[in-house]
């Protein structure tokens, strides 16, 4: 498996993932835009040159605030997204940030033991923050990353 930088020509692949793992997808825009800020930093999963998962936060004041996380379906529980987010981690201690969080849905087990196993610990409930369904979120900090 090859973990890269996300670069413009994987949009519509990682778009197609995208709206197979979420109820609310992002646009192929959203990806666009969030690649080209210099703060943000995004990687790609790659499996026999096709792309089967995603990754990225968004950094400001020495914070990364994860957005996404995606495994393509077919490729799931095999490790791709703890690679992929253990990869993050590194690369984002080289860029400085000191603390990443982010959101998980309540009902999404098997994200909470991954992100649990990468050194995050719950530190408070969003309530009613995602839709279609509506569900309450976990919020989840691993700090310091180092």
């Amino acid at each position: 498996m090859l973990i890269r930088e996300m670069k413009a020509v994987d949009v519509d692949e990682v778009y197609a993932i995208e709206k197979e793992t979420f109820s609310d997808p992002w646009s192929k825009s959203s990806f666009l835009n969030s690649i080209s800020e210099p703060n943000n930093h995004y990687l790609v999963a790659i499996i026999e040159g096709r792309i089967v998962g995603y990754c990225g936060y968004w950094g400001i004041a020495g914070e990364g605030y994860i957005y996404n996380v995606a495994v393509k379906p077919s490729h799931r529980r095999h490790g791709i997204g703890f690679r992929m987010l253990e990869e993050l981690i590194t690369q984002a201690k080289a860029r400085g940030i000191s603390s990443l969080t982010l959101e998980v849905r309540k009902s999404n087990m098997s994200a909470i033991i991954l992100y649990k196993k990468l050194g995050f610990t719950e530190a408070g409930i969003r309530k009613e923050f995602y839709t279609n369904p509506i569900e309450d979120a976990i919020i989840m900090w691993r700090e310091p990353i180092h």
